[in-house]
């Protein structure tokens, strides 16, 4: 009986993955190590109609897009283990990710730290604290240009 149960609750995490395959909403992922700003902004995401994966370091973030493929990344600069840029370097560098839109919020809004992240690749960059409006209008243009994900079985 045990065993049963176990084998029923490892393959769960693959129903969920075929569920969130399924799903139509755009998939942002938010790589940030404050948690307010990860809440604060995956709320504001979600009651836009968007689905949310949130990450507390760059080393979070790189291992959640070896299984994850969103369709925006929004990105702080500083955070500990890997920062901002070294995430935006790998992710132009992964085949598999560099043509997902990144969006890097950050309290450095230098020229120099934007040209920065412009010359990695980066495709808007938010000083914080950003408007609400501010960040969905810097989103949306972004997500819209890009070719969306097929559901199985489509």
């Amino acid at each position: 009986m045990g065993s049963l149960v176990r084998s029923e609750w490892r393959a769960r995490p693959a129903e969920s993955t075929l569920l969130d395959q399924r799903d139509r909403r755009t998939f942002a992922l938010v790589v940030d190590d404050s948690i307010t700003v990860r809440r604060v902004t995956q709320r504001l995401l979600e009651r836009n109609g968007m689905r949310v994966l949130t990450a507390k370091d760059g080393v979070d973030a790189v291992s959640l897009l070896q299984e994850n493929l969103p369709d925006i990344i929004l990105l702080d600069i500083e955070m500990p283990r890997m920062d901002g840029y070294e995430v935006a370097a790998h992710v132009r560098s992964d085949p598999r990710l560099k043509n997902i839109p990144i969006v890097m919020i950050t309290s450095r809004v230098s020229e120099k730290h934007r040209a920065r992240a412009i010359e990695l690749g980066v495709d808007d960059y938010l000083g914080k604290p950003y408007q609400e409006s501010q960040l969905l209008d810097a989103i949306e243009p972004l997500v819209n240009r890009r070719p969306r994900r097929c559901p199985l079985g489509s």
